[in-house]
């Protein structure tokens, strides 16, 4: 069992910035990739950025990739997600998650991938 808290969401003016936050427990974490996805009103759920906690590889959807950085802190057993110039598009609730996979591409990219676990989410909101 894995279990994902978010935290770090809110409301910020297009061009700023926000940091997410997910803080993961459970057992045999090496074995999971970790990563972001979110959903916006009304469209599909989209993959946003996953990390390898055995090598710290990284994948970003195109939608993102420029922009958003993720990281991990495996002391802290905490997954981060840098959000810099933020459009309103990106306005959206963000889950985190975990998943058996390693193959990175594949869990960010697949539509309706389905995830072995995923926290409550967080919402974030571009607005001016």
């Amino acid at each position: 069992q894995v279990q994902l808290v978010e935290s770090g969401g809110g409301l910020v003016q297009p061009g700023g910035s926000l940091r997410l936050s997910c803080a993961v427990s459970g057992r045999t974490l090496d074995s999971y990739v970790f990563g972001w996805f979110r959903q916006a009103p009304g469209k599909r759920r989209e993959g946003v950025s996953c990390i390898s906690s055995r090598d710290g590889q990284t994948y970003y959807a195109d939608s993102v990739k420029g922009r958003f950085t993720i990281s991990r802190d495996n002391a802290k057993k905490t997954v981060y997600l840098q959000m810099n110039n933020l459009k309103p598009e990106d306005t959206a609730v963000y889950y985190c998650l975990a998943d058996s996979s390693q193959d990175l591409a594949r869990v960010v990219t697949t539509p309706s991938y389905e995830y072995d676990y995923w926290g409550q989410g967080t919402q974030v909101t571009v607005s001016s």
